[in-house]
């Protein structure tokens, strides 16, 4: 799960395996699967960054497991 902001300020997490899209419209709007959006005051690379960050640490916690 990664940590947002919503435009409002309110802190939302979200789980990445559920982000279909995201889109700077300027505003930066992540569509899930469902179809719902949120927008949020990241921007599309931060949030991109946020991903790329919490799947690594996941699968570096996978890796380390096995090796053990």
């Amino acid at each position: 799960m990664i940590e947002v902001t919503k435009i409002n300020g309110t802190k939302l997490l979200l789980n990445t395996n559920l982000i279909e899209t995201v889109e700077e419209t300027p505003d930066t709007v992540i569509t899930l699967t469902d179809g719902k959006k949120v927008i949020v005051k990241e921007s599309r690379h931060e949030v991109k960054n946020l991903v790329k960050l919490t799947r690594q640490e996941y699968f570096r916690g996978i890796l380390n497991t096995e090796t053990e």
